[in-house]
C-alpha cells in the first residue's frame, strides 16, 4: 500500500512541474512581447505615418545621411533634389527616407 501512495505522489509532483514549466514559458513569451515585439510595431507605425504624410516640398534626410527636398512623388518612389545648384535629382524608394521636415517646421523658431 505504501508503494501505491509513493507512486501517486510522484505523478502529482511531475504534473505540477509540467504545469509550472508551461506557465513559465507563457510568462517569458509575454515579457518578450512587451520588450521586443510591441516597441518594434509602434516604431513601424510611426515610420509608416511619416512616409504617408510626405508631400512635395518637404525637406528629407535619407538613410544614407543626405539632405534634400522632395520635388516629385509616386506611390512608392520619390524624386529628391540635393544641393543648391538644382542639378542633382535622384529617384529613390520612400523607404530610403529616414526623416521628414515640413517647411513650416523649418521656419519656426526653436524655444529654449
Amino acid at each position: 500500500m505504501t508503494m501505491i501512495l509513493a507512486t501517486s505522489t510522484d505523478a502529482a509532483a511531475g504534473g505540477l512541474g509540467m504545469g509550472f514549466t508551461i506557465i513559465w514559458m507563457v510568462a517569458l513569451f509575454g515579457i518578450m512581447y512587451f520588450l521586443m515585439i510591441r516597441p518594434q510595431r509602434k516604431e513601424q507605425k510611426k515610420v509608416q505615418a511619416m512616409l504617408s504624410s510626405m508631400e512635395v516640398g518637404d525637406s528629407v534626410v535619407t538613410t544614407g545621411g543626405f539632405y534634400g527636398v522632395i520635388i516629385d512623388m509616386t506611390e512608392e518612389d520619390v524624386i529628391v533634389e540635393f544641393g543648391n545648384n538644382k542639378n542633382c535629382r535622384i529617384p529613390m524608394r520612400k523607404q530610403a527616407i529616414a526623416e521628414v521636415e515640413k517647411p513650416e517646421q523649418a521656419s519656426a523658431p526653436t524655444q529654449q
